[in-house]
């Protein structure tokens, strides 16, 4: 969430930051509400003032013996009325945070303006595009002619928009996992936690998860509890509501989990294959930096997840969001891109994100500097490393052959127990 002093103080510069990103959202509400809730704190404050100067009258009129019950008469009155206002307070500041749960975090400075994705720029690109001499097919083409993903079963188990996968196409998703959680430890020094895969309301709220994305979640009948999306949530939670030691900055963590989205709002895009499914595999990057380091540690944590595609041969490119396609909590975004030949065009396979200190905020998350002094908010990020599933998919299309069998990039070898092809049958 947004610093609420930044918010009362300069109101009009948030709004006008917050119009870069198309958003329509008034801030009439909270400055009519923080409004009067600073005038009920007022009265709460004069009436306390009162009672204070009641309380010195009663104890000197009884040592001179004198009647007091009219002052204690009025001293009660003014603990009820002071109790009645305190509640007031109470409601007028839960229904601001509740606006403020609701305001996205405001751009960086460095973050190109534009309305939508035609206004994102390209950053660099990566490696060469094949050119082939057969018409590159779709990956689930490929995968069907292969036998390695079954669709059809999946649906018959679970409907629309799941996969199941057989043989070497779970092999390789499998080997995937292992790829990247080895390259991230052992060449990128994050530690690896394996997480739970459901996580409670505040988790998701932490994050910036809820109250915005409540339609895009799955979430367990009669519990209070969610399917995660995305590792993100219970990496950054763990620490929450902690006070760090400046020294520990920066902290990394990869993590793998199946993620759970509902896809809300996708209904008649990527329909076939696996580009956008209700379950899939991915490994996390998460980070927590002192707030000078973070943009540094941005660029180191999108380098960590182009190590990835470079290992394994896919040619990308890093795009950077403008302010119009900008995630709610992000103050900053890349978005790597990996090439797809069979659909002609680049698909983003991993978003590396800078949210300064939005999900702190939320999450209660600070650090205390070494010298001691008052415990400042961190700065959090994170970044795919990759989406699994989307990696199967540049692996089947960029490495196809021509009778429908795919080569596998040398560096998983091993994790295929030796097959460096994928041949029918």
């Amino acid at each position: 969430m947004l610093d609420v002093r930044l918010l009362r103080e300069n109101i009009e510069e948030v709004e006008g930051r917050l119009a870069t990103r198309g958003s329509v959202l008034s801030l009439d509400k909270f400055k009519s509400l923080d409004e009067s809730r600073r005038t009920l704190l007022r009265g709460v404050e004069g009436l306390r003032e009162r009672r204070n100067y009641i309380s010195s009258e009663i104890a000197i009129k009884k040592k001179k013996g004198e009647d007091v019950s009219t002052l204690i008469a009025e001293s009660k009155a003014l603990g009820s009325r002071i109790k009645e206002l305190g509640e007031s307070v109470s409601e007028k500041e839960e229904l601001l945070n509740g606006i403020v749960l609701t305001i996205p975090n405001l751009p960086h400075a460095s973050v190109p303006k534009g309305a939508g994705s035609g206004g994102n720029i390209e950053v660099r690109q990566w490696g060469d595009i094949r050119e082939f001499d057969f018409p590159p097919r779709e990956h689930y083409e490929i995968s069907d002619m292969l036998g390695i993903v079954d669709f059809g079963r999946a649906a018959k188990l679970s409907g629309a928009r799941f996969a199941l996968y057989r043989g070497a196409g779970a092999l390789l998703e499998r080997a995937l996992i292992n790829l990247m959680l080895d390259i991230h430890t052992r060449e990128h020094d994050y530690l690896e936690i394996l997480p739970p895969f459901i996580v409670n309301r505040k988790a998701m709220t932490g994050t910036g998860q809820l109250p915005k994305f409540e339609d895009d979640l799955f979430k367990i009948e009669g519990w209070d509890h969610y399917l995660v999306p995305t590792a993100e949530v219970p990496l950054t939670n763990i620490h929450s509501n902690e006070i760090l030691k400046e020294e520990a900055l920066p902290i990394l963590y990869t993590a793998y989990t199946p993620c759970f989205r509902k896809e809300a709002g996708s209904y008649g895009k990527d329909v076939k294959g696996l580009i956008r499914q209700h379950q899939f595999n991915k490994v996390e990057l998460v980070k927590f930096a002192k707030p000078e380091d973070s943009y540094n540690e941005h660029e180191k944590l999108t380098a960590d997840a182009e190590k990835v595609l470079q290992v394994l041969g896919l040619p990308y490119r890093v795009v950077s969001l403008c302010t119009g396609d900008l995630g709610f909590a992000a103050a900053k975004t890349y978005d790597l891109e990996v090439w797809l030949p069979g659909q002609g065009a680049y698909r983003e396979i991993s978003s590396c994100s800078n949210f300064e200190d939005f999900q702190a905020r939320r999450a209660g998350i600070r650090y205390r500097p070494k010298g001691g002094g008052k415990p400042s908010f961190v700065h959090t990020l994170n970044g795919s490393g990759l989406a699994v599933g989307r990696t199967v998919v540049a692996i089947l299309e960029n490495f196809q052959e021509d009778d429908g069998s795919v080569s596998l990039p040398e560096c998983l070898w091993s994790y295929m127990g030796g097959l460096k092809r994928i041949d029918k049958g």
